[in-house]
């Protein structure tokens, strides 16, 4: 026998497709990298622009990027020498302790939540992964 569908049933279906849509990554990632923007307004513009060099050089195209090579930025000896590209796992390394990843380096700021890591590197990552930029 079949049954109606009723207010009921299509409010479960309703309720069970909202939660398998949140779950998914592409919903997570677009949330993380939605935080990573607000964190990086917050903590990162001081040093950082997306798209210039300040105190810290240009971040747009850093993901895929080898280290060192942000054009016209006046790197340190030990960054500029890295010679690694910086991809996820480096750049969630970078952000717990840049002393650790490259020894000499001048960055003097770390980022202690691992969440608020990941949401910065989400951020990063959807910015240009890697376009122009590197030497």
């Amino acid at each position: 026998m079949v049954r109606p569908i009723t207010r009921t049933r299509w409010a479960t279906v309703g309720v069970w497709s909202a939660l398998l849509l949140a779950g998914s990554p592409s919903v997570a990632q677009a949330q993380s990298a939605a935080r990573g923007q607000t964190l990086f307004a917050s903590r990162c513009t001081a040093c950082h622009s997306l798209d210039a060099n300040r105190v810290g050089p240009a971040l747009q195209t850093v993901v895929g990027r080898k280290a060192g090579t942000a054009k016209d930025y006046d790197y340190s000896p030990a960054l500029a020498g890295a010679g690694h590209r910086w991809n996820r796992a480096l750049l969630l390394a970078w952000l717990t302790d840049p002393e650790k990843v490259v020894p000499g380096q001048r960055m003097g700021y770390r980022v202690e939540d691992a969440a608020d890591r990941e949401d910065l590197v989400a951020y990063l990552s959807a910015q240009g992964k890697g376009r122009g930029g590197s030497k």
